[in-house]
């Protein structure tokens, strides 16, 4: 997400930070170059005009060029109107209404809609413990009401039973008197999309939108569309009203300009954005957060949540345990990989961290990536319980049976041995040294990180 932008951003400020006192005319090639890392970003033109001219009124003040980090200073005053640009407060998706409250989806078909309603009935009860039933109002899609209900059963979430021949406007009272009866606190509403935006499709959902009242009208929009995705908020927004956007696939846009543009364009708040295919990868949006990410500062707070997210209490004191008796098997390292995959991969936990732009390229460089990670895991299930306890046992015989069962190389299997072996002597070091030897150790004392040979320098 924003790769690109990170990128051009970086090598400007960069530039910046060499040259100690700036004058007016740095600082003003400098908004050039930003300028044109926005456009080439997809970000609308209206909102690059704004951004540049409040930037440089900010940045070109005594108070910034006579400090004693001008570029810093540059830096900051970029950070904030980012945040700004972005909708400035994190607006927090929560469905505080009387039960069963309605929620409605809208958007193209495509837009990843349907799946987007099972993911928020996945967060809604695991973060709110609010119980989601899923109706699908899309009677022109083949099979579209079926899609809704098999997700919905992967997700763990009820979903309202498929009487053939009704209207969506029939599907949407029929669910909220099915919600009001069985004691749902939530009815998402999944409406039938369009290949473009029409009146049918306008009036279809603004009947909808009439005969229940929703608490949320979410716009449902894929990134990759950049300005497409603005100008269908904009469309959407004065014929039905919305009250935020929900921007999918959002990892795998590098340029990120329908994510910049929407809240000035459309004025809506971005509320939730889609991270991966799975049925949780969805996250609240923070503009903080974005800004620093587009900066190459990281976002260790989300970093932290996703964290708690995955890992167990339980699981985590199990190992810190172990750690401070400096003990650390293959079963151990195993379960910190599969760990690092659920939190989002190699590039998840990358995009979060902060000052890495150069450590990402190298890693690239070096073909290091989420395939790695996996042929580890699958070296590591590979084995047997003895020898991961005991990687002593493990000689040429057993490498070779460990390499032909996780279809990877002997060498491969050498290389992760070599890697465990380092970092098993590490904790036997920081296991002497107690729990403050623990925390003082860090990720940064690590001879070498899961899959990655070598520190870079």
């Amino acid at each position: 997400m924003f790769d690109t932008l990170t990128e051009q951003l970086g090598k400007v400020f960069d530039r910046l930070r060499k040259r100690g006192a700036l004058s007016e005319a740095d600082v003003g090639e400098a908004l050039r170059e930003v300028r044109v890392a926005l456009l080439e970003a997809d970000v609308a033109l209206p909102v690059v005009k704004s951004f540049i001219d409040t930037v440089r009124a900010k940045a070109v003040g005594a108070e910034v060029l006579r400090s004693v980090t001008p570029a810093q200073m540059v830096i900051k005053v970029v950070h904030d109107q980012l945040i700004a640009m972005l909708g400035g407060t994190s607006v927090e998706f929560e469905i505080a209404a009387a039960p069963p409250a309605p929620l409605l989806l809208v958007g193209l078909q495509g837009s990843g809609k349907t799946t987007t309603a099972a993911k928020i009935a996945i967060r809604l009860r695991d973060r709110a413990k609010q119980r989601a039933l899923l109706a699908s109002l899309d009677t022109r899609r083949p099979a579209a009401q079926e899609q809704l209900r098999v997700l919905g059963e992967q997700a763990g979430v009820a979903t309202l039973p498929i009487v053939a021949g009704q209207m969506p406007v029939e599907i949407a009272r029929r669910a909220m008197a099915a919600a009001r009866l069985q004691g749902f606190d939530v009815v998402i509403l999944d409406t039938a999309g369009r290949l473009h935006v029409d009146e049918a499709l306008m009036a279809e959902a603004a009947a909808v939108r009439d005969a229940v009242n929703p608490v949320e009208t979410l716009l449902v929009a894929d990134a990759l569309t950049g300005q497409d995705a603005v100008n269908l908020a904009q469309r959407f927004s004065a014929h039905i009203g919305l009250t935020g956007v929900v921007l999918t696939r959002i990892d795998g846009d590098a340029r990120g300009g329908a994510a910049l543009s929407i809240r000035a364009v459309a004025g809506c708040p971005i509320k939730l954005i889609g991270t991966g295919e799975k049925l949780d990868a969805l996250e609240g949006f923070h503009p903080d957060r974005i800004a620093s990410r587009i900066l190459g500062m990281g976002d260790v707070v989300s970093l932290v949540e996703r964290a708690q997210e995955t890992i167990a209490a339980e699981d985590a004191e199990r190992l810190e345990a172990k750690l401070l008796k400096g003990q650390f098997d293959l079963a151990d390292l195993g379960e910190q990989l599969r760990q690092m995959r659920r939190m989002g991969g190699m590039q998840g936990l990358m995009a979060l961290l902060p000052g890495v732009g150069k450590v990402k390229r190298q890693l690239g460089a070096a073909g290091i990536d989420d395939r790695m990670l996996a042929r580890q895991v699958a070296m590591i299930q590979s084995m047997t319980p003895m020898e991961r306890r005991n990687a002593r046992l493990i000689g040429g015989s057993r490498k070779r049976r460990i390499a032909a069962g996780s279809g990877t190389s002997v060498q491969e299997v050498n290389r992760l041995l070599k890697q465990y072996k380092q970092m098993s002597e590490m904790v036997r070091k920081v296991g002497k040294l107690g729990k403050q030897g623990l925390l003082r150790a860090g990720l940064g004392q690590m001879p070498s990180f899961p899959g990655y040979p070598g520190r870079p320098r």
